[in-house]
């Protein structure tokens, strides 16, 4: 059996990763808790940034910051930054599991950048599974009715602003080293979001630190597990286990705060898992 048709083993390590993503949304609602969103986003990229250095100084030699494509660089950072700042805020104020699958509604809005942007087809299977997608998130926002908030739009939000950088990612990948796409991505994310702490800044304590420095471990992890994931198998076959972070936010929701939910909620998260599927096998 080779590298790449090992299913089993590849399901296994995304769906570890997904245990990762669900883990690093309780962190970041618990450091939430204590501090604005502006200090958590931050922090949670410098946490992030420093985990990364190891690495580089190891390959700092043979890493070179040179790039042809600036501006990519700057567009994946800055979308993928907007998605950060809504998520979590989302996770400060929505269920878990609802924050973290409105969050994994990019999917779905991929297809929309890819034909604007790319001038790829829309084809019949995928805006169906935009229109199945799009009719779960409707079940979750419960328009009209008093569940309905401003934090699930921002949860949205940040689904939307996730696929838009994981388009312009999927154009850097062609020439770009993943190494130097994360330093990037690091470095301007933090330096960014550095920026709203001139007007919020307040001395964080000892607890919110180390909950956001085990979520950017984590977050770190999510992303190589998933990395080593695929090598084993094509995202198209394996990429849907990664829907199995709403399942764990939803175990974590109901463990630390009883979250439980309603009927529209889970018939709107099975709508827009079999939408990410159908997206994803594309």
């Amino acid at each position: 059996m080779g590298r790449t048709d090992q299913p089993a083993r590849g399901a296994l390590l995304v769906t570890l990763a997904a245990l990762m993503f669900a883990s690093m949304g309780v962190l970041i609602r618990l450091a939430s808790a204590q501090l604005p969103n502006e200090l958590v986003v931050f922090f949670r990229n410098l946490f992030g940034l420093l985990i990364l250095l190891p690495v580089i100084l190891q390959r700092g030699d043979r890493l070179s910051l040179a790039t042809r494509h600036p501006w990519l660089h700057l567009a994946r950072s800055l979308f993928g930054l907007a998605a950060m700042y809504c998520f979590f805020f989302a996770l400060s104020e929505l269920p878990l599991a609802d924050a973290v699958l409105l969050n994994f509604t990019a999917p779905l809005f991929i297809p929309f950048v890819a034909v604007l942007w790319l001038r790829e087809r829309l084809t019949p299977r995928i805006a169906l599974a935009i229109l199945i997608g799009f009719a779960g998130v409707l079940f979750i926002l419960k328009p009209g009715s008093g569940l309905y908030s401003r934090a699930a739009l921002i949860g949205l939000a940040s689904g939307a602003f996730a696929g838009v950088a994981m388009v312009v990612l999927r154009r850097l990948s062609a020439t770009e080293p993943a190494l130097r796409v994360v330093l990037y991505y690091g470095l301007i994310c933090t330096s960014v979001s550095a920026v709203p702490l001139a007007w919020s800044w307040q001395p964080p304590a000892l607890t919110p630190l180390a909950c956001l420095a085990a979520a950017g471990l984590f977050a770190t992890a999510g992303q190589y597990l998933l990395s080593w994931g695929y090598g084993y198998a094509p995202a198209a076959q394996i990429g849907p286990f990664t829907y199995a972070a709403v399942v764990f936010a939803a175990g974590y929701g109901w463990l630390f705060w009883g979250e439980q939910p309603d009927l529209l909620s889970a018939a709107g998260t099975v709508l827009v898992v079999m939408a990410g599927v159908l997206a994803m096998r594309r």
